[in-house]
């Protein structure tokens, strides 16, 4: 059935103007609400169940839940961001970013310019409410309405969308950050429309460093420069924020550098793995067991994942190209996480490369010589380890830049633990 079809089913059934449900259908899709919810939606707001009439409720955002179907909300404009997404061939622009009142924020979309900015009290009336990663968003459409408030709400967030990049955020929309470029790479890759042109690197300040994508490439955007960029999106890539520019971003150079800390904040394992992901941070721990995987290994010249026995989870049978991996377990007393060393590295742990390693596993007749001589020299001692870290449901892994013996007092560390873990029990 197409869309059409339930737009004209459902305004059958609720005895409304199929237009209309056929835009809010299509608005629901669009943003990744699925078919049944969407429609589920569209009943509660014309009073057809799932939760009572149509008319909408006045709250609190505090008090906004993904079961309301409709709401009037008075609340000031934290942020606004522009975008432009692309639904059946057609390109729509929307607005989107924050609102909050006395009582808590809440993110918002808005299919239609309703001529609000960031710092306004606004009075909004009859916005729809879908679920956006478990939490409740208004959703703005041609039958809301947006007022200017009668007096101004206080709120105790900041209002404007400026950030330090450690405080972005997967979600994160209409965001200002001042950095400077680290890295910078000029792709091109299989758009929407086609072969796209697009930028992508590293930004830095001083609280930290994270991936960026330029979809619709700035002049500005050079290696070395220092830069005010407003209105950007972030989206979760490999596990970390990331920062997205679109046509509306503007890029500012500024007259002042942007400082940039060299080092990466350091944490214990436990803390960086509870922060879900960090594109730059060091953690500190002993090696505990090289996994299985590791040493001389084999991956698809298409996709370069790891194959078994000549074969890729994604092409089949291929013919493996030989590399060097090492899968480590690393434990700081708070927590572990599976450190991954590239080539470059492990062959400084190993003492060779994949042509040693090739000779020693045809003399021994067994590739797992490699991985065992690794263990040697690493399990037991104590690394410093800073790179990328992603968490899922799988675990936490930390793609390793740098992989170095710590210098630091065991003495010290271990009071530092240990008031780690005082605390812990005084907050139980």
């Amino acid at each position: 059935m197409q869309l059409d079809d339930h737009a004209e089913e459902l305004a059958s059934a609720l005895g409304v103007d199929k237009e209309e449900v056929k835009r809010d259908l299509e608005n629901l899709v669009q943003y990744s609400v699925p078919l049944d919810e969407a429609k589920q939606s569209i009943r509660r707001k014309h009073g057809g169940g799932g939760g009572g009439g149509g008319a909408p409720s006045t709250k609190d955002v505090a008090d906004i839940t993904p079961d309301d179907s409709s709401v009037n909300v008075t609340a000031t404009v934290l942020t606004v961001g522009t975008r432009t997404i692309r639904y059946q061939g057609d390109d729509i622009t929307i607005r989107e970013g924050e609102l909050a009142d006395a009582t808590g924020k809440v993110s918002y979309t808005s299919w239609q310019d309703f001529g609000f900015e960031a710092g306004d009290s606004v009075t909004i009336g009859n916005a729809n409410i879908r679920e956006w990663d478990g939490k409740p968003e208004l959703n703005l459409n041609d039958s809301s309405t947006v007022a200017m408030a009668s007096e101004e709400i206080a709120v105790d967030y900041p209002v404007g969308g400026d950030a330090d990049l450690l405080e972005l955020e997967p979600g994160d929309r209409g965001r200002n950050v001042e950095v400077r470029v680290l890295e910078v790479e000029e792709r091109t890759i299989d758009g929407r429309d086609g072969q796209t042109d697009i930028l992508s690197g590293v930004l830095g300040d001083e609280s930290a460093r994270l991936p960026f994508t330029d979809w619709n490439p700035h002049a500005e955007i050079e290696e070395g420069a220092s830069l005010r960029i407003e209105d950007v999106y972030i989206r979760e890539f490999r596990g970390v924020p990331s920062v997205n520019l679109s046509e509306f971003t503007t890029v500012t150079e500024l007259a002042s550098p942007v400082d940039v800390n060299d080092s990466a904040p350091r944490l214990g394992v436990r803390d960086a793995v509870d922060s879900g992901g960090m594109f730059d941070v060091e953690v500190v721990g002993s090696l505990l067991a090289v996994r299985d995987g590791s040493g001389l290994i084999e991956r698809c010249p298409e996709c370069a994942r790891v194959i078994q026995n000549g074969q890729c989870r994604s092409h089949g049978a291929v013919e493996g190209e030989d590399d060097l991996r090492v899968k480590g377990i690393l434990d700081d007393g708070s927590d572990t996480v599976t450190v991954v060393l590239d080539a470059d590295l492990t062959e400084a742990v190993y003492g060779g490369d994949v042509t040693d390693a090739k000779e020693a596993a045809r003399d021994a007749m067994d590739k797992e010589v490699v991985a065992d001589a690794i263990r040697e020299e690493i399990v037991g001692r104590e690394f410093r380890v800073r790179g990328s870290l992603s968490v899922d449901e799988y675990g936490a892994n930390l793609d390793a830049d740098t992989f170095d013996e710590s210098d630091d007092d065991p003495a010290d560390r271990a009071r530092e633990l240990l008031a780690v873990v005082s605390t812990q029990e005084v907050e139980a």
